[in-house]
């Protein structure tokens, strides 16, 4: 299919307070030392000593009991699936971390500037409709004796003769700046390549015509960027569009 490209004048909490014992005060060297304690008679255990072995006995009888034993196991064995459950769950999120950050780094991703697709057909209620202005075109419109370049068309019945059809329209945002006639063109061209058309259309030697802004008519608004099929030698009477 060929392509023409008129222009159309279109986010840390505060320090708490610690309380803190003085260390105990050393005892001044001119205090009398207490006499060294005497040593135990023979077969006579220190006090402390035998609590020792009080305490020692008591926990060797403790362990040898089959439900404290069991007690400990489980308690281990809770400890270990606490341990193994932390691991798993650092793991699982250091991986979705790692899959996001190549995610966002991917070529296509957030941010990219995808051609927008088509508006969709949106047909007239009566037919024909006469001194239509450009800007008021919908896709769908088929077009008496067409010029790109005119102010005002007449629309008809596409299974009337009609000389093009409006198949594609995109639109640039208020905020950008004036992109150029180059860029525009290019633009137009992407919009005229995801036109949807039917298998009606080969039956016709067609070929593209662009619409777009002027920089007088960007000055004042116009963001539409429009794509119409036109037929080489053959008067179109069928829309083109499902």
């Amino acid at each position: 299919m060929n392509d023409n490209d008129p222009s159309h004048d279109g986010e840390r909490g505060p320090a708490r307070a610690v309380a803190v014992q003085p260390e105990p005060a050393e005892r001044n060297a001119a205090e009398p030392r207490s006499a060294a304690p005497k040593s135990a008679a023979p077969g006579q255990e220190q006090p402390h000593a035998a609590r020792l072995k009080s305490l020692a006995g008591w926990l060797r009888s403790r362990l040898a009991q089959p439900e404290v034993r069991q007690t400990l196991l489980k308690s281990g064995f809770v400890a270990a699936l606490l341990v193994v459950g932390g691991l798993l769950v650092w793991l699982l999120t250091s991986l979705l971390a790692g899959a996001t950050m190549q995610a966002s780094n991917r070529p296509g991703a957030a941010g990219a500037d995808p051609s927008p697709a088509p508006a969709a057909a949106s047909p007239r209620p009566s037919l024909p409709l006469a001194s239509v202005s450009p800007l008021d075109f919908r896709v769908g419109d088929c077009l008496k004796d067409f010029d790109p370049e005119a102010s005002k068309s007449t629309v008809v019945a596409c299974t009337t003769d009609h000389s093009a059809q409006l198949v594609a329209i995109t639109h640039y945002a208020d905020g950008d700046a004036y992109p150029g006639r180059d860029a525009m063109k290019t633009r137009a061209r992407e919009t005229c390549q995801h036109a949807p058309l039917t298998a009606r259309s080969n039956a016709y030697n067609l070929n593209y015509r662009l619409a777009y802004p002027s920089t007088a008519s960007w000055a004042k608004g116009d963001r539409r960027v429009d794509c119409y099929v036109t037929a080489s030698g053959n008067i179109l009477k069928a829309s083109l569009l499902p």
